[in-house]
């Protein structure tokens, strides 16, 4: 099965060799591109000391860029959206790490159940603010730094061609609303996906499915958990 990936480059080929594994053939389409701010990271950690959420592998990135400056921090407890950013915190360094299994809503709730007020949200932008909305609703205190921006990349035609050289994708895979916007923002994908073409289209996540067109909304599938295990499941 061809398998059109639309993530970040740093997290599509992760998600190609899983695809490879499976004997799919990935495509890649980066659509979006992280800009970093550490800067702003180290700021937020040093005017900070309780614990820290992240709800995307981004953030983690971004603390992975401050070195030694980030080894005092290591014993604040961590909350993660996911098990796959929550492993990637405890790789770089922190010892006590949490994990919700699934959106920001259920990382507030975790949060709330274990009294983390003072929280430090190390935040990307744009992003959906579910997680902000719980954490207010439960009364729990939290400081939002924005440490990464996802930035649009715009495909060229020539890429488009290229993708589309060897025959049309069997599915196409959305991690993020943005992203599943950025896509049918394209003429030329949003024509290569009509009604007609049959191509599958998951989704990580209700909202993220929420971006598909309401006349392909029959060819979309959404995972069961919003998490790339569940989302590679429905191929």
């Amino acid at each position: 099965m061809r398998v059109l990936v639309t993530r970040p480059a740093h997290s599509a080929e992760k998600t190609a060799q899983r695809l490879r594994d499976m004997g799919h053939e990935p495509l890649l389409l980066p659509l979006r591109q992280p800009v970093h701010d550490s800067t702003a990271a180290a700021a937020a950690l040093a005017r900070t000391s309780g614990a820290i959420a992240v709800t995307s592998a981004e953030a983690v990135r971004v603390l992975s860029a401050l070195g030694e400056q980030l080894r005092p921090h290591f014993a604040r407890p961590l909350f993660a959206v996911g098990e796959t950013t929550a492993e990637a915190a405890r790789s770089l360094g922190f010892g006590s790490v949490a994990s919700s299994t699934g959106n920001g809503r259920d990382l507030a709730e975790l949060v709330g159940a274990q009294a983390a007020d003072g929280l430090l949200y190390l935040a990307g932008t744009p992003r959906a603010e579910t997680f902000e909305a719980g954490l207010r609703q439960r009364g729990i205190g939290f400081s939002v730094a924005e440490c990464y921006r996802m930035q649009p990349v715009v495909p060229g035609q020539a890429e488009i061609e290229a993708i589309f050289a060897g025959g049309r994708p069997d599915a196409v895979l959305f991690y993020s609303r943005q992203t599943a916007d950025d896509f049918f923002g394209v003429a030329e994908l949003r024509l290569a996906l009509r009604e007609e073409s049959g191509i599958r289209l998951l989704c990580l996540s209700e909202a993220v499915a929420q971006a598909i067109p309401a006349a392909l909304k029959k060819n979309a599938a959404i995972a069961p958990m919003p998490d790339e295990k569940s989302l590679l499941s429905l191929l």
